[in-house]
């Protein structure tokens, strides 16, 4: 018997259709251009590792004064002042913006430097300090841009200090036993420092260099951070000691 050729096209058709609907459909090919781009930094880099000391270098004083425990950089013994020493920006830091997490506790004293560099030992000659002290003797408190604008709380029968501006107030902005959040930025030549969002210092530095009474060395410049340990009865802990470069 003579086969039709139509019906071997309908079959081989019918066959096709069957063949496909049992198949499972193609996985469309996922490229990266699949998915969203990862949301970018804030720019910020930490210079504390919160496991060591990596990237930093003690003063001859006292070098024990420093610690890492828990994840926390522990300033606490006799003077001494830890350096930043790494590989960020070369440790040469002009203008920046820094995050720095902070906790004080009952009378201590210690202070975060910048445009600074490392000496063996005495207090940094060259640079500004931005005072942590909530409540030691010291009348110059958390805020302050220290011996040039100075946040102050003066005890009965205390003196201003002399040297720079004075803001008196009751209480200082950080309080003994709880975090709190240091942002400090340079720019040119203006200072701005935050203490938990609100702005404490606003110094632009005059032409010529530091105004009258403020030591030559606080002058805007460039240069690293450093993190003071002021007595042994002082303790001060950090969590985050973080710069954007600018």
């Amino acid at each position: 018997m003579k086969k039709n050729p139509l019906s071997f096209l309908v079959v081989a058709v019918a066959a096709f259709f069957v063949a496909s609907c049992d198949s499972p459909a193609p996985t469309a090919e996922i490229t990266p251009e699949a998915h969203p781009a990862a949301e970018e930094g804030d720019g910020f880099i930490e210079l504390f590792n919160g496991e060591n000391l990596d990237g930093w270098t003690t003063s001859k004083e006292n070098p024990d004064s420093f610690s890492v425990k828990d994840g926390l950089l522990i300033a606490k013994g006799g003077k001494c002042h830890l350096f930043y020493s790494g590989e960020v920006n070369g440790a040469n830091f002009k203008d920046f913006e820094l995050k720095v997490r902070a906790k004080t506790f009952p009378n201590a004293n210690g202070g975060v430097y910048f445009h600074t560099e490392y000496q063996d030992e005495a207090w940094p000659e060259k640079g500004f300090e931005a005072q942590v002290n909530s409540t030691h003797k010291d009348p110059k408190k958390t805020g302050s841009l220290y011996g040039v604008k100075n946040i102050i709380v003066l005890k009965e029968g205390q003196e201003p200090p002399k040297g720079g501006e004075n803001e008196e107030r009751e209480t200082a902005p950080s309080t003994d036993g709880e975090w709190f959040d240091y942002h400090i930025t340079v720019k040119g030549k203006q200072v701005t420092i935050k203490v938990n969002g609100e702005t404490t210092v606003e110094y632009t530095e005059p032409e010529g260099g530091p105004g009258e009474g403020i030591p030559a060395g606080r002058a805007i410049s460039s240069g690293t951070f450093a993190i003071q340990a002021h007595d042994p009865d002082s303790e001060v802990h950090y969590e985050r000691f973080a710069v954007k470069p600018l």
